[in-house]
Formats: C-alpha cells, structure tokens, sequence
C-alpha cells in the first residue's frame, strides 16, 4: 500500500509554521498526488485557530493559486473544525462546510464551548478526568463514565448533523465508545483518522472500529512543512491491524 494524499495539514493561518505554498512544496517531495489545507476553526483558544471564518476565502485563494502553478498536484481547501457542543455543534458554518473539499472535525481540549454548559461538557470534565490523581481514581470514575458518553454523543451528533469527511485523532485526550462512533461513521460515511502522531496508540482502536465497517484515512497532522506526507508510521498501523487499501481512503 502506498499513500497518495495527505488530507490533514496546517499553516500559518492557524497552528502551523509554513505557508500553504509551502505544504504543497513539501507534498510534491513527498510524491504525492493530493493535499489538503486543513487549518483548525475559529473556536480554539489562544490564537491557536485561524482568526475568523472570513480567514477561509484567504486561504481559498492560496489554494487556488498553488493549483495553478503546481498542477501536478492537486491542492483541497479544508478544515479541521471543533466540536463546540454536545449537540454535536461545529465552530465552522454549514453554509462554509459546503464550500469546502475536505471537512475534518474532532475533540480538543483548548476551545470555546457553544455555552458554558457545553465547555464543562466538552472541557471541563474531560480536564478534570485526565487530571484526576490516581489515588482519587474512584472517586472520578462517576465523573469519567459521563465524560465518555457525552464525548461519543458530540462526535456522532457531529457527524450525523454536519458534513464530516474524516473525524481527527479519536479518542485523543478525551474517552469515547469506539464501537459506537465506529457504526455512525460507517452509516454517515465519515473515515476515522489514524493520526501520526499519535499513531503508537491506535492500534486497538483500529482494530476495533474496523470491525464495524467504517473507513480510516492516514494523515500527517502537520504543523511543519516538513511533515506534510510524513505517513509511514500511520501505514504501518494499517498494516498491523490488517487494513487493505479499499478500507483506507488515501492509499493505493
């Protein structure tokens, strides 16, 4: 199997170091036949995401005039938007979705909450569980069995309401019911990400989850240009859980 596309990276618009000029020169080297531009959505704190949703047409026309003077690559316009609430809420528009080539969505830690319910649903609880001292691991395990069903209800609301391609780094930092994400992915037809950086700890989970039919797609997750097409450890994941490429959607 060899990938063809890296459908997961950033730039300077949100939490990357390199222009998009920049990702597609490194997708290029790297051989490959497509890359996204997936900065993260407005709903980050700390200036980690781009600056506004109108930061999107700036990019669409970087997008645009990579495709133009690189042609042997194609270059997507794309997103890595937050779940903001525990309806499943995005900080990225429907209206914008549409317009996209690449939807990616996830949990993160450092957002804004649609209402302050939501920031205790979505961050506050998942920091307290993850914070939790060992010796105080039962009192906390009421609070961590909440924190898993209402992760797992977000990411499927999410990808039932919205259009999501790929959900991002499952399971990363917060709990969730692979199985039952799994399922709603397949019946949405979203992919599941196998991130390389944080691939080491997705073998059980792709096991799992491809036992439930869904789809996985192998991304970078690159902040540096120089990670752009970096997927190997990733494809070797696939390949331990016996993945074949019509499971994965940017391999051949």
């Amino acid at each position: 199997m060899k990938p063809f596309a890296d459908y997961h990276t950033h730039t300077i618009y949100s939490h990357g170091t390199g222009t998009v000029e920049d990702n597609v020169v490194a997708a290029i080297k790297a051989g490959l036949e497509e890359v996204a531009i997936t900065d993260h959505g407005p709903g980050n704190i700390f200036n980690i995401g781009v600056k506004g949703i109108e930061a999107f047409e700036d990019i669409r026309r970087d997008v645009e005039a990579c495709n133009a003077k690189y042609p042997n690559i194609k270059v997507l316009l794309g997103v890595e938007a937050n779940i903001t609430g525990l309806d499943g809420s995005l900080d990225v528009p429907d209206s914008i979705l549409q317009g996209l080539d690449k939807v990616l969505a996830g949990h993160h830690l450092l957002v804004r909450g649609k209402t302050p319910r939501d920031t205790w649903g979505i961050v506050g609880r998942n920091v307290v569980v993850r914070l939790c001292p060992r010796r105080l691991q039962h009192l906390c395990a009421d609070l961590a069995r909440r924190a898993r069903v209402a992760n797992t209800d977000a990411l499927v609301r999410a990808v039932t309401a919205h259009r999501v391609d790929i959900v991002t780094h499952p399971g990363l930092m917060v709990s969730i019911d692979t199985k039952e994400l799994a399922r709603a992915c397949a019946l949405a037809g979203t992919a599941l990400e196998i991130n390389v950086k944080h691939a080491m700890e997705s073998l059980d989970f792709v096991m799992v989850a491809a036992g439930e039919g869904v789809k996985f797609a192998l991304s970078s997750d690159a902040h540096r240009p120089e990670d752009v097409g970096r997927l190997e450890p990733a494809l070797e994941i696939a390949r331990r859980a016996g993945l074949g490429p019509d499971m994965i959607l940017n391999v051949r």
